[in-house]
């Protein structure tokens, strides 16, 4: 008998709806070295210069069968991102003109292969806008196959930069200016019914010139002949490139609004990192935005919150972990081998602060075995946090790095008073490492501020505070969700 599914379980299926090619979701921004910042993984020290640089747009790259459903996800994105510039172009724009020769026999040339692009220009076209430049995109004319020769399109610097087409995956020096590449895969059959009826209604073409280019019967001699074998050729090849994929395209919203809330969190909360460069938001993915929307829901039950909390925690304490320092090891594999690797810091505890940061201790000590764990508590009178109650912290703490543990980062208040008591306790700032699930602003702002060679990771940088100092949307009162103490 099948096991009966869960709610909860149908919720992290929904909330990881699009499927993903390796989950680089937040390596995005990695396949273009001018994309600085754009990342939620590691940022490289930035200098003041690069902080006062403007910021580079977020580059979308989408892509898919011919009449799969791009444009209305495209559309879609830019109705969701209306408070952001975003500019569409398309890859039909780039279509070369035919000559005299070539539009004498248009039904023998073969629009769906890369050669039909003139790639060089609209290469040059997306490196401008990306550089804040304004650029003349071409406008194609479909009935006669030509560019017109005295209209153009001027597309002025934005926010947010789409590229749709049906091979913008497939030359390299394209795919490497985007920061997100998606791909909209739709049924064969859906795609030529839309096909037809696009060129008949859209492009102004005659009925009987397109049903020249269908699949599914033998006098549909062109779709065959160039249409089905491009797209086996060179856009279905292209798919292994793409960050995520979206089934059913425009009608699959829950794909659609978690892209655009990674977007979101892409073009605003990111900026901290490149004004604090020592801030760290970890690889995002749709699993960590569902595993957030669990956590965040107040109708969640304990149990789900503790075990979605959990995953979450490991997670950033793995990566916390990360930036601790390394020596070089060489070790003999049972191949006889030799593996060069590293070994890890040995001098090392946690700090938790009470009592919310002891929900971290136990996936602290699943990763390192044996850690010594001291404590601080410090009672938070309103928003200054600033009368320590108790601490009991390991007697050479002086000498160690230290992972100090507390999930949320609101005010910053608490957390300066703990890192100021392992100071005077000898420990360097830069050996310091605040690890959390949720940051507003105005905590980072106050710790970075005060401590800027200090580390902070974190998974979510949250919007704000409220009048109450409460992180919006936030999740709550964690140490009382987390305990059972919240009823």
């Amino acid at each position: 008998m099948p096991e009966e599914i869960r709610p909860i379980d149908i919720v992290m299926e929904a909330a990881s709806g699009p499927h993903f090619s390796g989950l680089r979701l937040d390596g995005l921004s990695s396949s273009s070295s001018s994309s600085t910042g754009s990342s939620a993984g590691p940022y490289p020290p930035s200098t003041v210069a690069e902080s006062n640089a403007p910021k580079q747009p977020f580059v979308i790259g989408v892509s898919g069968g011919t009449a799969s459903g791009k444009t209305t996800v495209c559309d879609m994105i830019i109705q969701q991102l209306h408070d952001h510039r975003v500019v569409l172009v398309n890859q039909d724009s780039f279509y070369r003109g035919l000559t005299a020769e070539e539009s004498e026999r248009v039904h023998e040339y073969n629009f769906d292969h890369p050669d039909a692009f003139d790639t060089e220009q609209l290469l040059k076209c997306v490196e401008k806008l990306k550089c804040g430049q304004s650029v003349h995109i071409p406008i194609y004319d479909f009935k006669n196959h030509r560019r017109c020769s005295e209209s153009f399109r001027q597309v002025n610097a934005s926010d947010v930069i789409i590229l749709e087409g049906i091979l913008v995956f497939h030359d390299p020096r394209v795919r490497n200016l985007m920061n997100m590449k998606i791909f909209v895969d739709t049924d064969a059959d859906v795609r030529l019914a839309r096909r037809i009826r696009r060129d008949t209604v859209e492009r102004g073409r005659d009925i009987n010139s397109v049903l020249e280019q269908a699949s599914l019967f033998t006098d549909l001699l062109q779709y065959a002949k160039f249409v089905k074998p491009a797209f086996d050729d060179f856009v279905l090849p292209s798919k292994k490139y793409a960050d995520v994929i979206i089934p059913r395209g425009g009608d699959n919203h829950v794909a659609i609004d978690l892209i655009v809330q990674h977007i979101r969190t892409k073009l605003g909360l990111h900026d901290l990192c490149k004004i604090y460069p020592n801030v760290y938001v970890i690889q995002s993915t749709f699993q960590i935005r569902g595993m957030h929307t669990l956590i965040r829901d107040r109708d969640v039950s304990k149990h789900d919150f503790v075990f979605y909390s959990d995953r979450l925690i490991r997670l950033v304490l793995e990566h916390g972990l990360g930036h601790l320092p390394f020596t070089e090891k060489q070790v003999v594999t049972p191949t006889g081998s030799v593996y060069t690797g590293v070994d890890f810091c040995k001098k090392l505890c946690g700090v938790s602060i009470v009592r919310s940061g002891e929900s971290m201790e136990n996936a602290l000590r699943a990763c390192c075995k044996g850690i010594k764990i001291g404590k601080i508590l410090i009672h938070r009178d309103g928003d200054n946090g600033k009368q320590l109650i108790y601490e009991k912290l390991p007697k050479d703490i002086s000498e160690r790095h230290v992972l100090l543990l507390d999930p949320v980062l609101a005010t910053g208040n608490s957390a300066n008073h703990a890192i100021e008591l392992l100071i005077q306790k000898g420990v360097p700032e830069s050996h310091i490492i605040f690890l959390n699930l949720i940051s507003a602003p105005e905590g980072i702002h106050c710790v970075n501020k005060r401590f800027p060679s200090l580390k902070i990771v974190t998974s979510e940088i949250d919007v704000a505070l409220n009048e109450e100092f409460r992180v919006i949307p936030g999740m709550g009162e964690f140490g009382d969700r987390y305990f059972g103490t919240d009823d």
